[in-house]
């Protein structure tokens, strides 16, 4: 049995004689970015259970990984304080505080409350980016209760948001030897049930970034648990692989390992065989974890399946039929 219920139409206007409502433009309603936001996160962050705000989490830490991935980021730590907040601190160049000239604010503000604003889309700041690609620090501001953000460009710059709206211009406030970009968020209880993060969710994905980006190091400090975890792999995903095969018997010693660009896309691979009968096979593209595979992953097994078949032939493995 399915029951449908008509949707509420705020404004609808019924005739007087009971005929049917006239359907006119004062019905349509036009939502900009924060209200939409706030009216449909679901849309932008997938839900408003827990993962969807641990997703709040990830958004900010992107950020500071495209910086990474940039050449321009070494270090992020990431706190989660004992206020229900959290905070991502990263040593890249920090977000741009001088004015735009177009729209006559601060880049800073522009990042911060404004979709699709941010240097990802013409290419000219970043080569490679994960996350949602200038929605996703927009859209934690305007889930957020509070957010704060310092700028450590020469001078540290500071403002702060109330559900997204800024509650002062973008400012100096002292003056910094370090670069980098902090962002200090209070999840809005308003739009998720639960506030509470939790330290081994946050904590896998961090280390698995980890992995994913070799030589950056990232921290959790969880200041609620207090405990520190630094994670730090020189080898990125050939230490990934090497912990997955920990405890098993491997075929071969070396990891195959692969990283090469071919007409603008760069492939990284880490391969390695043990002795079980289970195919343990993980497919990341651009640091996110695409856990129904793709295209990517789809092109891997067909090249891969080609080469060993084309190796077996040659060397009268496999028997031409």
């Amino acid at each position: 049995m399915a029951v449908r219920k008509p949707l509420p139409e705020p404004g609808r206007r019924s005739s007087s004689s009971g005929a049917e409502a006239a359907y006119t433009a004062e019905q349509i309603q036009v939502l900009e970015g924060r209200e939409h936001v706030r009216r449909r996160p679901s849309m932008y962050i997938g839900s408003t259970s827990t993962t969807g705000l641990h997703h709040l989490v990830y958004e900010v830490v992107d950020n500071a990984v495209d910086e990474a991935l940039a050449g321009h980021a070494h270090r992020i730590k990431v706190t989660l304080h004992g206020d229900g907040s959290c905070e991502v601190d990263d040593d890249g160049r920090g977000i741009p505080v001088d004015v735009h000239k177009k729209e006559g604010l601060s880049a800073l503000e522009l990042v911060m409350t404004r979709l699709n604003a941010g240097g990802k889309f013409g290419g000219g700041g970043y080569k490679v980016s994960s996350g949602l690609h200038g929605v996703g620090v927009s859209a934690v501001n305007f889930l957020s209760q509070k957010l704060e953000v310092w700028v450590h460009r020469g001078k540290v710059y500071h403002q702060e948001y109330e559900r997204g709206v800024p509650k002062a211009a973008v400012r100096a406030i002292g003056k910094t030897d370090r670069t980098g970009t902090v962002v200090r968020f209070w999840p809005d209880p308003q739009i998720f049930p639960d506030t509470k993060f939790d330290h081994e969710t946050i904590r896998h994905r961090l280390r698995e970034m980890a992995y994913l980006n070799k030589r950056l190091e990232i921290v959790l400090a969880d200041e609620n648990l207090g405990v520190t975890d630094t994670f730090y792999f020189e080898g990125g995903i050939v230490s990934f692989v090497r912990a997955l095969n920990r405890g098993k018997i491997v075929v071969n010693a070396t990891p195959f390992y692969v990283d090469r660009e071919i007409e603008g896309t760069q492939a990284e691979i880490a391969l390695q065989y043990n002795d079980t009968f289970v195919e343990n096979v993980f497919a990341f593209a651009n640091t996110i974890h695409t856990i129904e595979g793709g295209s990517h992953l789809t092109g891997f097994r067909a090249a891969l399946t080609n080469v060993l078949n084309r190796y077996a032939r040659k060397v009268g493995i496999l028997k031409e039929q």
